[in-house]
This record gives structure tokens, sequence and C-alpha cells, in this order.
């Protein structure tokens, strides 16, 4: 899979993605995640991205010319399956939706930043948009980090044990249920016998019974969707 990510402050991906298992991807050749620096593409000399929103109003907003001319270089080397806009003002991310962009093999991933990008470019080019919550960031490069982070931990051969990431909250639509491990008493505090007992049917029961009781508390929302 690849992964191109357009950022006005490109600086704040670095990190996220040289550490853990995204970094482990990169290694074994799974994931390739390019950063591009929407500034490359800015306008005359002082290169130029944001200007004054039309109408007047408080916050600058990104140009419609510097992000087409990045978006079309790269669509120009390859066939991308879809140009993702990270933005507060959208449908919330999913578990359904990280499983199905990692079956996908080229995805641009624009980030928003000041009081967002012209309404031009998502119009023309933006085939997703996707927020991480209802809260505001000062841009959305933590965003597409996140995005990024729950997109790759599912491609095949990232993660060891395959099966860890399909019992995973939310895949399902429960969370998960309680986990343990040494040692098996600690405090007086107990881990429960069901687990140490060797029968695995049982202790399949256990989980799925903890699962749907803790969604049930936690959560009720998303047994409504199960409906």
């Amino acid at each position: 899979m690849r992964i191109d990510i357009i950022s006005a402050a490109p600086d704040l991906l670095e990190s996220p993605f040289n550490h853990s298992i995204v970094k482990r991807a990169k290694e074994k050749g799974l994931a390739k995640i390019v950063i591009h620096d929407l500034r490359t593409f800015g306008l005359g000399n002082y290169k130029q991205i944001d200007d004054t929103q039309f109408g007047g109003g408080a916050g600058m907003v990104l140009m419609i010319e510097p992000i087409s001319k990045c978006i079309e270089v790269l669509k120009a080397e390859r066939v991308y399956d879809e140009i993702i806009y990270m933005t507060p003002d959208a449908k919330t991310l999913k578990q359904s939706t990280a499983n199905t962009l990692s079956l996908q093999k080229n995805i641009i991933i624009l980030t928003g930043h000041y009081k967002g990008v012209d309404q031009r470019v998502r119009d023309k080019y933006i085939t997703k948009e996707i927020s991480i919550g209802d809260y505001v960031l000062t841009g959305g490069e933590l965003a597409a980090a996140v995005l990024v982070d729950s997109i790759v931990r599912l491609i095949p051969g990232v993660i060891g044990d395959e099966t860890s990431a399909l019992t995973d909250s939310f895949q399902d639509n429960l969370l998960s249920p309680p986990v343990y491990t040494r040692p098996s008493t600690y405090e007086g505090m107990k881990v429960p016998e069901v687990l140490l007992s060797g029968n695995f049917p049982k202790i399949d029961e256990w989980r799925s019974e903890k699962a749907y009781e803790r969604t049930q508390q936690i959560r009720p929302d998303l047994l409504d969707e199960n409906m």
C-alpha cells in the first residue's frame, strides 16, 4: 500500500511514522508513506498556500491552486483508490472504514489547516471525508496519523499475530472484553478462574459475554448499530 499525505506542516508527521507498527510495515515493504510539503507547490516567491476568505471573516483558507498542483502531479504518476480529506465536519472514523481502506492500493490524504481548504478542492478532488472526533485540532496532521495507523496495522503481515487485529474493539461493533496477564493474583485481586481453566470454548463464551456487558455499559449506541 502507498499513502501520500499532503500537508502544510509536514514536520508534524515525521515522528508518528518512524516508530512501532507503522515503522515495521515500512521496513517490511508492506506500506510506503510519502509526505508532501504543500509549500513546494506554493505560489510566487514566498510559496503562498493560503489567503483570506471571500466574504470576510477570521482565519485563513488553504488555496485551491497549490493543492490542485500537488494532486495532479500525484495522479499523473498512479491511480488512486481514494483521495481523503481530514476535517472535523465529516463522518467520524469507524473501524469498518479502516478495514475497507486497508484493502486499497493507493491513497492520498489531504490535511486541513487554518479554517480549512477552498470548498472547490472538496468538490473537485475529494472522494471521502473523515473526522476523528467532534473537536478541532490546529491542523489535520495528527488526525492523518491516526487514520494511517488504523489502516496500516490491518495490512496482512504487519502484525505478527493477525488474529489480534480481528479481535480489537469495534470489529464487531462491540468493545473488547477485559484482559489479564501474570501474576494470577495481585494484592488479593484474582484473574477470573475461567481464563485459567484451559477450556477454550468456555473462555470464548466468557469473552463474548463480557464484551457485550462492557459495550452495554459504556457504548450502548454501538449495540443499536447491530440491530
